[in-house]
C-alpha cells in the first residue's frame, strides 16, 4: 500500500463505518419504539441525555427532513456540519502529507464551551414542556 493510501486509511475507514451505520438507520426506522433498543439514561433516570433522539435525527436526515431531524436532536443537527468540515480538512491534510500532518489539537477553551453547551442543552431539553425534548 502506498504512503498516501496508508495515511488516508483511518479517515476513510471511519467514513465507511459511518456510511454503513447511516444506511442501517435509513433502512430500519428508529421512530418505532424499541427498534434499536432503548437509551440507558432514559430507562434508568427518565431523563433525555444529549444523545437521545440522535438515531431518529440521522434517520430523518437520510429522508432529507431537516425540521424533523432538528426536532429529534437539535444539537446533533448543528454539530454534524462542523464534524464533516473537520473530517474533510483532515482528509485534505493527509492527502497532501508533509508538515501539516500533525494531529489537530483543540484548545481547552473549545472543549469547555462544548461541554457547557451540552450541559445547557441537556438541562433545557429536560425542562417540563421543553420543545427540545427528544
Amino acid at each position: 500500500m502506498g504512503a498516501r493510501a496508508q495515511r488516508l486509511a483511518a479517515p476513510l475507514g471511519a467514513a465507511a463505518l459511518v456510511a454503513v451505520a447511516t444506511l442501517a438507520l435509513a433502512v430500519r426506522d428508529p421512530h418505532r419504539p424499541g427498534s434499536w433498543g432503548w437509551c440507558p439514561t432514559q430507562v434508568l433516570t427518565h431523563l433525555d441525555c444529549p444523545a437521545c433522539g440522535s438515531l431518529r435525527a440521522v434517520h430523518d436526515l437520510t429522508q432529507l427532513d431537516l425540521s424533523a431531524a432538528a426536532s429529534s436532536n437539535l444539537l446533533l443537527v448543528v454539530a454534524l456540519p462542523v464534524v464533516l468540515v473537520l473530517w474533510l480538512r483532515r482528509v485534505v491534510v493527509l492527502w497532501r502529507g508533509g508538515e501539516a500532518m500533525r494531529p489537530l489539537t483543540v484548545p481547552t477553551a473549545v472543549w469547555v464551551v462544548g461541554m457547557g453547551v451540552a450541559v445547557v442543552f441537556t438541562v433545557a431539553r429536560n425542562l417540563p414542556g421543553s420543545w427540545l425534548a427528544a
